[in-house]
């Protein structure tokens, strides 16, 4: 299993709003930057991610499944766009805001701290069970 994160403006589309889709899940479109579009072509359905509200609280709050692996993205006719769909796990006990990401010597290297802008990211596992310590989770 690869762990990733997940970024989103919760006034556009909040762990909320992925929590009432369901088992179904949601597809992850509207990303229109290579790298994250790549790193969703690498996920595989069963992987792991934390959903981090971006912008507004800046904090990790839940995590996310992959349901779908990529496939074109439905909101462009453009074929360089793809996405994966997700679906709500579990909520964290406890947010783990991008302060504390950020204070956490272990997290230093960690995408969320050194590619900010990215929206989609790799999460080690090591970060992985960080993470999910702090905000009050089993990894």
């Amino acid at each position: 299993m690869a762990y990733w994160l997940f970024k989103s403006e919760p006034n556009k589309f909040s762990w909320e709003m992925l929590v009432a889709k369901g088992a179904a899940g949601e597809e992850w479109d509207g990303v229109r930057n290579y790298l994250a579009r790549n790193n969703m072509r690498e996920m595989k359905v069963g992987d792991r991610g934390f959903f981090y509200h971006s912008n507004i609280g800046k904090e990790i709050v839940g995590i996310a499944e992959v349901c779908a692996e990529a496939h074109h993205d439905s909101t462009t006719e453009d074929p360089r766009w793809d996405c994966v769909d997700i679906r709500a796990v579990t909520p964290l006990a406890r947010p783990v805001t991008l302060a504390e990401v950020k204070a956490d010597p272990r997290l230093t290297e960690m995408s969320l701290v050194t590619s900010m802008r990215l929206s989609v990211q790799p999460v080690t596992a090591e970060e992985w069970r960080i993470v999910c310590a702090l905000g009050g989770v089993e990894p």
